[in-house]
């Protein structure tokens, strides 16, 4: 439980509070009143009305501040059921994702697979979920070939083990126009992937 719905939560015992002190009878406090100062004026019954009304307004409040604290911190973390649902559409979503590559192996449509799924997790997220929080954190066995990669999120404990395996795809190789519009001499070759997932860090 983070701090902001520790101080949702200690807003509602205060309004329980609130309305409890509202229930007391005026004969009882009437009696404990007499009981520390038996000199002091009677109070009349308007007085107990003004303070129940008093005390439950209180309590309303409380309970509308922390309901509307509550979305707020949902708005701004990640649930387990958010993660699970965007890491899943994430891993279909990539296999069979093909993209080009230049001469040295690097993407051209993305700077990295990690960006990548990063992008793509929040793209999944939902309305509920925050577009931030989600960390992607490669395996230090890493190749352009195979990667894997743990996919952790704000608020959630919950962690997945997404693997991707690169596959040489011709079909999918991008040849661009050449300065006079004819054919171009230079080829970007084109790469297929192909996605696992497992719960778990990698």
């Amino acid at each position: 439980m983070d701090a902001l719905d520790q101080l949702n939560v200690l807003g509602l015992a205060l309004a329980a509070v609130l309305v409890a002190m509202a229930c007391v009878k005026s004969d009882r406090v009437r009696s404990w009143r007499a009981s520390v100062n038996p000199s002091a004026p009677d109070l009349p019954d308007s007085a107990f009305v003004a303070a129940r009304v008093l005390f439950l307004s209180l309590a309303g409040v409380g309970v509308y501040l922390a309901a509307q604290g509550f979305g707020v911190s949902d708005d701004a973390s990640w649930s387990d059921g958010e993660l699970t649902s965007a890491v899943r559409q994430t891993t279909d979503d990539l296999n069979g994702y093909t993209f080009q590559a230049d001469e040295s192996g690097t993407p051209l449509a993305f700077p990295d697979y990690a960006s990548l799924i990063e992008d793509k997790v929040l793209q999944y997220g939902g309305g509920d979920a925050p577009g931030y929080g989600v960390a992607v954190d490669p395996a230090e066995t890493n190749t352009p070939a195979k990667a894997s990669f743990t996919i952790t999120a704000d608020g959630t404990d919950t962690a997945f083990c997404t693997r991707l395996t690169r596959t040489r795809s011709k079909k999918d190789d991008y040849t661009p126009p050449g300065i006079t519009g004819g054919e171009g001499t230079l080829t970007y070759q084109g790469y297929r992937l192909t996605t696992s997932l497992e719960k778990g860090e990698c």
